[in-house]
């Protein structure tokens, strides 16, 4: 076996996070974006000692677990969604198996209690970006989503199965006015072009909608016809909040913003998680499934337990401080610390919002603020992003010697790898379980219960 070879073979399992694996021989081969009993065609780009990584090039045969029809038209050339083919409940027992292989060094017996599914499979995305660009080289603008294994070419998203039909409905007028006008799309390369993206966001609660235009500053246009064409759209469940124009000239291919200018309404819409309202912005972070996340915070409420009403809580990397507030009714002061600016600004207005006076936000990297405190946490409450824990972040609320801590992953091997250190402190899994914010996609949140013994 050696590089550049291309091999056929049996999908044996899916690893996560969406590894294929192919064995050959005695040679174990890591393929992507295959599904558990798939016969595959690859090549071989990577060989290491012990295994090595081919890129998928053909679906030879279809798993016996792809038993129905995708529910969008393009798939399987989208990258956004894997397991339209798999029934729901195959998704769900296929994740929990994979986490389960991860979680099972550190877990004993009864530890485990499972997978929480998503209420809704389809239609639950609350934030979604769309990209202007081409499907193929000098073709029409399309409007959408990028084409699997492709940094170029652009599907349009017509009937993506991951958003509310209003965002579908917002997107196909968006794409019509743009090219009824001619408007040209931004060239990664040469970084020249005027449509970048389309930012939707709505709150699965309130159906109320935020529409966001992301353009270079490279050219003018008048943008209030299509705020017309849009606020007169009569088949929306929802309502249109606000409509915006965020230029950005940055080369990075990131959704951010040099400036936002306000078409219609406001800069903001509201959303409702278990009683609490939230105010959320363009760049605010939400998590993206709201019905999900109120499972979620459910459990992390739950394993947070009952606790000494004058107690302390961290909430480490709090976004907009959504766990905080669900908390804030269990102890004497809960902190939330988070490096984004705007989104600590956000939180504060939702804790005033909802009448909270117990909970503080702070801005800044999460090692400088903790040295900043004086005050000891009882508890800490750890959701940070994908990556996982800093490694000068972990020695820090390691020494607190806390006798709860909440860890929340997006990204299950980041958590295996900052578990040995939780253990050599004398922390133990008292409870483990996986709520499926994202659906049809590899991606899962792993909530555990980190115990200190002896305390």
């Amino acid at each position: 076996m050696k590089k550049g070879e291309i091999l056929e073979g049996d999908v044996c399992r899916v690893d996560y996070p969406n590894r294929g694996i192919v064995k050959i021989g005695e040679e174990k081969i890591i393929v992507k974006n295959t599904l558990p009993g798939q016969k595959v065609r690859f090549v071989i780009q990577k060989k290491r000692s012990g295994h090595a990584e081919g890129r998928l090039l053909e679906v030879i045969a279809p798993s016996p677990v792809e038993t129905r029809a995708p529910a969008c038209s393009i798939y399987p050339a989208c990258g956004g969604c894997m397991y339209l083919t798999m029934p729901y409940s195959e998704q769900l027992k296929m994740k929990e198996e994979q986490l389960v292989r991860l979680l099972s060094p550190f877990m004993g017996e009864g530890v485990w209690e499972g997978i929480i599914p998503s209420p809704g499979e389809f239609g639950y995305r609350n934030k979604m970006e769309f990209s202007f660009g081409d499907a193929e080289k000098n073709g029409p603008l399309t409007l959408g989503l990028h084409k699997r294994q492709s940094t170029y070419d652009i599907l349009d998203a017509v009937d993506c199965a991951l958003v509310h039909e209003d965002m579908t409905v917002i997107l196909k007028k968006v794409l019509s006015y743009c090219r009824e006008n001619h408007f040209t799309y931004y060239h990664k390369n040469s970084h020249i072009g005027y449509l970048r993206h389309l930012l939707l966001r709505r709150g699965t609660h309130t159906g109320e909608l935020l529409i966001c235009l992301v353009t270079s500053g490279q050219e003018d246009h008048d943008l209030q016809p299509l705020v017309k064409e849009l606020l007169a759209l009569d088949d929306l469940k929802g309502k249109i909040a606000g409509i915006l124009h965020i230029i950005n000239d940055s080369l990075a291919d990131l959704v951010q913003s040099d400036e936002t200018r306000i078409l219609y309404g406001t800069d903001s819409f509201e959303e409702e998680l278990l009683g609490l309202r939230f105010q959320i912005r363009p760049f605010s972070f939400f998590q993206p499934n709201s019905g999900a996340a109120e499972k979620l915070y459910q459990k992390v409420r739950e394993y947070v337990g009952t606790i000494d009403k004058n107690s302390i809580i961290y909430d480490l990397y709090s976004g907009t401080g959504t766990i905080t507030q669900l908390l804030s009714p269990a102890a004497k002061e809960v902190i939330g610390v988070e490096i984004v600016e705007e989104a600590v600004l956000a939180a504060r207005e939702n804790a005033k919002m909802n009448g909270l006076t117990n909970c503080r936000f702070l801005a800044g990297d999460v090692l400088k603020v903790l040295d900043s405190l004086t005050e000891l946490p009882d508890t800490l409450i750890l959701d940070p992003p994908r990556d996982g824990l800093h490694p000068k972040v972990l020695p820090k609320i390691l020494s607190y010697g806390v006798k709860k801590t909440v860890y929340v992953s997006c990204k299950a091997t980041s958590l295996i790898r900052d578990l040995p250190a939780f253990y050599a402190q004398g922390y133990v899994i008292e409870r483990a379980c996986a709520v499926d914010q994202f659906c049809q996609t590899p991606h899962v949140e792993t909530i555990v219960l980190l115990q200190k013994l002896n305390s």
